[in-house]
């Protein structure tokens, strides 16, 4: 199946870096939010962001003019998914409000349309017995920000067909991202997996009194060559977006170990989320 037509449905930073990375590929896209002013913040967002890059030389006044074409913003789901080849759920990390959305996906969309998750947590499977079509769902997880991160996993169920598989390899591609396909699901995939087990040992370490989130940040950086140390990424990512993927480990798992650490647990209860809030691990002016 050829995808000529996306729909992306939440339009936080997430969702309208999706919707604006397939319109810059040159892929007609529809962003969807039930808030009014989420889907004004996301239209804002692009226009700026666009702007930028032509000021900056990467691109063109002309390819972003287009880009912009390629791209609406709307509050009707129905409106979004009504021909859409593929649907992007990036909503919330709660399992209830995914199930919701997808059993609406499944009786607005067309019949041949893919529904994907971007779930960072619930492998499809959550989902998938929601709708009518579970050959045609599976996890596309882009990583924040999608707009520059180039790795995509992507998840099938056990009712997953090859079909939508290679369908959904294809649209990465296009996208100019690589993608990591995983033959069965596991909590966390493959990428957050690997990030928890540093996140932790780095609460750990602070936590014992053994070195400061700023040295911890330090070392992951300039001695490991991580772009971004695991204390300033939870702040970019948001701490309370870790804080629910945690949660959710533990309650699809029942493993103790998956529990938010402490020290995370305290800042999602003062409401530090990080960047967003202008406080997390770091403080932020702007």
């Amino acid at each position: 199946m050829t995808v000529t037509h996306i729909a992306v449905i939440g339009s936080g930073t997430m969702g309208r870096q999706i919707g604006m990375a397939c319109a810059v590929a040159g892929i007609t896209a529809t962003v969807q939010d039930i808030s009014a002013d989420a889907v004004d913040a996301a239209r804002d967002d692009m226009d700026t962001w666009l702007d930028g890059r032509v000021t900056k030389g990467r691109l063109t006044a002309e390819d972003a003019a287009s880009a912009r074409s390629r791209i609406t913003f709307t509050t009707s789901l129905e409106d979004a998914v009504g021909h859409a080849d593929l649907v992007i759920e990036a909503a919330t990390e709660k399992l209830d409000i995914k199930r919701s959305i997808f059993t609406r996906l499944d009786a607005l969309a067309p019949d041949h349309a893919i529904l994907a998750t971007n779930s960072s947590t619930y492998g499809s499977s959550a989902v998938a017995d929601a709708t009518g079509r579970p050959d045609k769902v599976c996890n596309m997880h882009f990583f924040n920000p999608a707009l520059v991160m180039k790795a995509v996993e992507i998840v099938r169920n056990p009712q997953t067909s090859d079909d939508t598989v290679a369908a959904v390899t294809a649209v990465v591609e296009a996208l100019g991202k690589k993608p990591v396909l995983l033959a069965k699901e596991t909590p966390g995939f493959v990428a957050n997996r690997l990030l928890n087990a540093v996140r932790t040992e780095a609460l750990k370490l602070y936590g014992s009194g053994v070195a400061s989130v700023e040295d911890i940040d330090t070392a992951a950086t300039a001695a490991l060559g991580y772009p971004m140390g695991p204390f300033a990424l939870m702040d970019l990512v948001g701490i309370d977006v870790t804080y629910d993927i945690r949660q959710a480990s533990y309650e699809m798992t029942g493993d103790p170990a998956e529990l938010p650490h402490p020290l995370l647990v305290e800042k999602y209860s003062s409401g530090d989320y990080g960047r967003k809030t202008g406080k997390g691990w770091y403080s932020y002016d702007d």
